[in-house]
C-alpha cells in the first residue's frame, strides 16, 4: 500500500482551530490505502466545518496478536469486535466512520496515522485490550506531553504530528473517561496519560482506550463488557463534539514518495 514515512511533514496554515489549536489537515487525493479493500473502510465524503470522522484503529492484527490470555484470548480478536460496536453507535448518531483494519490485517503505525491524518475534521480512536490490570476496568489514554518543535518553514516533523492536539485529545480523553467511569467501578475519571507510539504521529485529537484484561478468566466476561465500553465512546464523542469547531482554513499533509518502505 502507499506508504507514508516517518519524515513526512505537516504544512501548517496561517490560522488556527479556536482555543489556540493548530490547523486542520486536508484529505489528499484518496489513495488504495483508504478502499475497503485495504482494509480502510469507505472513503472520505465531502464534510462539513467540525467533526465529522472518527477514525477506529482495533490495534495489532495479522502476525500481531497482541496481549494473550488463558483460554486462547487475543487482543486483536476482542478489539475488533469493540470496533464494529463502536461504529454501529457512531453511525446511529450520524459520523462517517473509518476503521484502519476491519480483518486480520495489521497496518504499519504510519499507515495508521496517514488515514486519520489524510481526514478533515477527524478524531482518532485506537482500541486496546490490557495484559494486566484490574479485571473490569477501562481506561482512557492521552500522549503524554511533547515538546513542539521549532517550526522552520511552515514545517513540523511527522513524529510530533499529536503535540499541537494534545489539549483537545485530553478533552477528548476526559469526555470518553468520564461516561466509561460511570459504567465500570474502578476505573478513573480522567483520562490518563502515556507515551503511546500510534498517537504521536497523529495529527488530530487522538487517544487510546485501554480494557482490562485478557487475564479475565471467562472470556464472556469480558465479551459482555464490550456493549458499555462501546456507549460510553458513543456517548464521549457526543459530548465532545461540540469543542471540535474549525475556525480557519485546513493545514496540508505532504506524502512521502509512494510506497517507500517503512
Amino acid at each position: 500500500m502507499s506508504g507514508f514515512t516517518r519524515k513526512t511533514i505537516l504544512t501548517l496554515g496561517t490560522a488556527a482551530l479556536l482555543g489556540g489549536i493548530a490547523a486542520r489537515p486536508q484529505s489528499p487525493t484518496p489513495s488504495a490505502a483508504q478502499t475497503p479493500s485495504a482494509g480502510f473502510g469507505a472513503q472520505p465524503v465531502a464534510q462539513r466545518a467540525g467533526l465529522n470522522v472518527v477514525i477506529l484503529d482495533p490495534a495489532h492484527g495479522g502476525t500481531d496478536p497482541g496481549a494473550r490470555g488463558t483460554g486462547g484470548v487475543r487482543e486483536s480478536d476482542i478489539v475488533l469486535d469493540l470496533a464494529a460496536q463502536v461504529r454501529r453507535g457512531l453511525e446511529a448518531q450520524g459520523f462517517q466512520v473509518l476503521q484502519t483494519r476491519n480483518g486480520n490485517e495489521n497496518p504499519s503505525f504510519d499507515d495508521r496515522s496517514a488515514l486519520v491524518n489524510a481526514q478533515t475534521g477527524a478524531i482518532f480512536l485506537s482500541l486496546h485490550v490490557s495484559s494486566t490490570g484490574l479485571s473490569g476496568t477501562v481506561r482512557a489514554y492521552a500522549m503524554s506531553d511533547m515538546a513542539q518543535a521549532p517550526v522552520s518553514g511552515g514545517l513540523i516533523p511527522w513524529e510530533q504530528a499529536q503535540a499541537a492536539y494534545l489539549p483537545l485529545s485530553r478533552k477528548l480523553g476526559d469526555a470518553i473517561q468520564g461516561e466509561l467511569a460511570q459504567k465500570f467501578k474502578g476505573s478513573p475519571t480522567e483520562v490518563q496519560t502515556a507515551s503511546i507510539r500510534q498517537l504521536r504521529t497523529t495529527a488530530a485529537p487522538a487517544i487510546a482506550v485501554e480494557i482490562s484484561s485478557v487475564s479475565i478468566p471467562d472470556k464472556a466476561d469480558l465479551d459482555k463488557m464490550l456493549p458499555g465500553v462501546a456507549d460510553a465512546i458513543v456517548r464521549g464523542v457526543v459530548t465532545f463534539r461540540p469543542s471540535y469547531v474549525m475556525a480557519a482554513p485546513a493545514s496540508v499533509i505532504v506524502p512521502a514518495t509512494a510506497g517507500v518502505k517503512q
